[in-house]
């Protein structure tokens, strides 16, 4: 499903517009459908400022949170075609979800026209650094053999809790997930000693390793990652093949002219 949404943003990149256009003619909304405060927000805050400056219209955020995402992204793909109310999401809703929530009310290929994909991120392993473990290998013995508190942000289907449960099935382990309205939370929590592990955005987790306050053990992506070069990946670890990314992507309502998908790309 990561790769169809891939190929749609590609093949949608390649249209140009047939005329132009005068929108906007007044404010755009960006629906981000997590919390203020993560990893999406701060990028999806950044993409605005920049559309704002281009585009001369104000790009305001709205954080509609709720069911990982999936309140926010259905409230895009009920809405206008017309091209102010556009969607900044992860690809879980649109990839993960048809298989978790059988009842979803909007489909990738039937509600959504893909304007790009922003940036793509792995997951870094954490815990807080009480835990008595060093190494990937260390997390699966002591999972195996204690109580551990995983958190993520959000119900089933958000990044963290896809990366802990793919882990999980292969190494063989349990956990107990704690659900958090979203990162910052967890983050928060980890720091704070209340959860013990979490797999969180790579980016949001790297200074926390540096300065100490949390464990990096291993990192989702087929290769390190640059901002933390001694993190190995989850393969190193003796998982091989296991190599799990999440896409930023910006799309807009299903029938939105061409023309202003392409304005909208930053």
């Amino acid at each position: 499903m990561f790769r169809r949404l891939i190929m749609v943003a590609v093949i949608a990149s390649c249209v140009l517009p047939a005329h132009a256009q005068v929108w906007p003619e007044r404010s755009v909304k960006i629906i981000v459908p997590f919390p203020a405060g993560g990893p999406l927000d701060f990028t999806a805050r950044l993409l605005a400022e920049r559309l704002s400056a281009r585009l001369g219209q104000p790009f305001l955020i709205e954080n509609r949170a709720g069911v990982a995402g999936n309140v926010g992204t259905e409230a895009v793909a009920k809405a206008g075609a017309d091209g102010y109310t556009l969607l900044f999401v992860l690809d879980t809703p649109l990839t993960a979800h048809p298989a978790l929530y059988p009842n979803l009310a909007f489909d990738l290929e039937r509600d959504f026209a893909p304007i790009s994909i922003v940036a793509t991120f792995s997951q870094m392993l954490v815990v807080h650094p009480s835990v008595p473990v060093h190494s990937l290998a260390d997390f699966v013995r002591f999972a195996k053999q204690n109580r551990v508190t995983h958190g993520s942000g959000g119900a089933k289907g958000n990044p963290g809790y896809l990366t802990l449960e793919a882990l999980r099935l292969q190494a063989g382990f349990d956990v107990v997930h704690v659900a958090y309205k979203g990162n910052p939370q967890v983050v928060a929590d980890l720091v704070g000693g209340h959860v013990q592990a979490g797999f969180l955005a790579t980016p949001s987790v790297v200074g926390l390793v540096k300065e100490g306050k949390l464990k990096g053990l291993t990192v989702s992506s087929m290769r390190r990652t640059p901002g933390a070069p001694d993190v190995p990946t989850v393969a190193e670890g003796g998982y091989q093949g296991f190599d799990i990314a999440f896409a930023l992507v910006m799309l807009t309502p299903a029938k939105t002219p061409v023309s202003i998908r392409s304005r909208t790309r930053a």
